[in-house]
């Protein structure tokens, strides 16, 4: 035998160690060729997804899947996909395909070269070039290791012995792993199987998986408030819309939170395969957004209102303002207003709105017909009150005003203003009607303690009642409560009447629910006035004082009732032994 024969026996035969799992080369070349076709041009794995890694023509690792294919005749197609299983963020595989392409290239040229006899790279002599044509010597198998650029993957590559080298084997792999420095979340299973897996040549594995770093995250504040006002219309289950009710004002009650803070988390550090940490970001802190009347609560953790008020995003923080100022008209722009603390109006109140509030109430234009006002301090109205008969006016402490006509009032302290026409005022104090014309014309006045004006009645002997003494707010409570179950009591008559349907019985349980309500008030005032102390001091409670009091007027004292047949001056009527004295 030549020794170019030698050579070439030498090259298709191969040595390799025992592996009980080694598959057989097949007898007949036509059938390998038919399950194994040669790669062609832009071929880059038997098996695609958008992480496989995409080759060019003519690449070293087709040259030498060629010549591992020369040698044992049977070999798999390679595998170049970077995660098969999708166990990482996609964008990584992806971001990684680049790189991968260019360690193939990397790895699989020098491998080529020491397969050629040119590892080194130095140029060889005449001599040399002798030599390497009698013997070349043989490569074992050779893991190569891809790493991700964060290093927390790690890809390992077999390239097949060459020239009778050794194969691959577990020790092997697991020395070439601790040459590489890979220590951490190594697949333990996998690199048992590599060694006996068929596709163990030119395909990519997924060897070790490193930990990744989680940063903390950030403080936040939790609002209970809204920043930006929005007009919300909220709509009823008829599908009806109040357009007076925009939820314009936000209340707030002292010591209650506006937003509560959320305390930013500790980060996770990671670890590369390489066995290094990662470090994590910590959270950063959230400000609570303080702004005037508000305070930190003690833990540190909310933010709360040091007083009862109306809250505001402004600028950036929230603060609690004690007045709510209104520009304008309360209108559709406005809505109703309910509000904690107090209320300054610089228009009017016009018709169909109302105004709530738990502090004073200032209106510098006026009341108009069919507005609803309660104030739970003082009230004062510049301009007047014009009523229709159905306007309600209630006010917790004193009433001020330029006139009030056609309006009920309720005052639990004191009522002053210049002129009273067809006025039904219920007042727990004094009501003054000194100051201007000084007029009381018509309707009915009830003063628990006092009674002064400069003119009641008029010449044309219009009716006047004026009450003393008593509890006219009490009563006036009681009147509402009744007025109100007898409306809920024809509502209930007028619901019964209707055909059957769910909108009848909604209605129905409605009614009776406030109903109800209602009754339970009612007996819950009774009650009270019945366990009630009488006070000796209001048995003698009671003074009208009146320059002029024409004919037309009655005076009156629990069943006691005095009427004025013709003008009197300087009249004065008081209470004195539980009895009305006039004098």
């Amino acid at each position: 035998m030549s020794i170019r024969e030698k050579i070439a026996a030498f090259l298709l035969g191969g040595h390799a160690r025992p592996e009980p799992d080694a598959p057989e080369a097949p007898s007949s070349q036509p059938e390998e060729q038919a399950r194994n076709p040669a790669p062609s041009a832009g071929f880059s794995a038997s098996f695609h997804n958008d992480t496989t890694v995409e080759l060019e023509a003519g690449h070293p690792l087709y040259q030498l899947h060629e010549l591992r294919r020369g040698e044992y005749g049977y070999l798999p197609q390679p595998r170049l996909v970077l995660d098969e299983e999708g166990v990482m963020p996609e964008e990584v595989a992806l971001r990684e395909l680049k790189r991968a392409s260019s360690f193939l290239k990397g790895v699989c040229s020098a491998r080529l070269k020491e397969v050629n006899g040119k590892k080194g790279g130095k140029k060889k002599g005449k001599k040399d070039e002798e030599e390497l044509e009698e013997f070349l010597p043989p490569l074992d198998a050779q893991p190569c290791f891809f790493l991700s650029a964060d290093k927390l993957y790690a890809w390992v590559l077999v390239l097949p012995p060459v020239r009778q080298g050794l194969e691959l084997t577990r020790e092997d792999l697991r020395w070439a792993m601790t040459d590489e420095g890979i220590f951490f979340g190594i697949d333990e299973a996998l690199v048992d199987r590599i060694s006996h897996d068929d596709r163990k040549y030119f395909s990519f594995f997924l060897i070790a998986r490193g930990k990744p770093a989680f940063d903390g995250k950030n403080g936040n504040i939790v609002e209970h408030f809204p920043r930006q006002v929005e007009r919300v219309l909220e709509v009823n289950e008829f599908n009806q819309v109040d357009y007076a009710a925009l939820n314009l004002i936000h209340n707030v009650d002292q010591g209650q939170e506006i937003c509560r803070l959320i305390l930013p988390t500790e980060g996770e550090p990671g670890r590369t395969v390489l066995d290094e940490e990662i470090p994590a970001k910590e959270g950063k802190e959230a400000p609570l957004p303080q702004g005037r009347n508000t305070e930190i609560s003690e833990d540190g953790l909310s933010l709360v209102a040091s007083i009862a008020g109306h809250v505001e995003f402004s600028g950036k923080a929230f603060q609690v303002k004690p007045v709510l100022d209104i520009p304008g008209d309360v209108d559709f722009s406005t809505g109703d207003i309910k509000f904690l603390g107090d209320v300054n109006i610089e228009g009017d109140v016009l018709s169909g709105f109302s105004v709530r509030a738990m502090g004073n109430v200032s209106v510098k234009g006026a009341l108009e017909a069919g507005c609803s006002v309660e104030a739970g301090g003082d009230l004062t109205v510049v301009k007047g009150i014009l009523g229709d008969g159905e306007t309600v006016v209630r006010c917790q402490r004193s009433l001020f005003s330029k006139y009030i006509e056609n309006a009920t009032i309720q005052v639990r302290e004191n009522l002053q203003t210049d002129c009273i026409i067809n006025g039904n005022i219920y007042c727990g104090g004094e009501v003054l009607v000194k100051s201007g014309r000084g007029t009381v014309m018509g309707g009915t006045i009830r003063g628990a303690k006092r009674v002064a004006a400069n003119i009641i009645g008029s010449p044309s002997e219009c009716r006047n009642v004026v009450i003393l003494g008593g509890a006219p707010c009490d009563s006036f409570e009681r009147e509402l409560l009744d007025r109100e179950i007898r409306g809920l009591r024809e509502e209930l008559d007028r619901l019964e009447t209707q055909p059957e349907s769910r909108v009848k019985v909604s209605l129905i349980q409605k009614a009776q629910a406030k109903l109800s309500m209602a009754e339970l008030k009612r007996r819950h005032l009774a009650e009270e006035k019945a366990e009630a102390d009488p006070d000796p001091y209001s048995l003698n409670a009671g003074r009208l004082e009146c320059g002029i009091a024409y004919a037309g007027t009655e005076i009156r004292y629990e069943n006691e009732v005095v009427r004025l047949r013709h003008e009197t001056r300087q009249c004065v009527a008081t209470v004195i032994d539980q009895e009305l004295v006039m004098m």
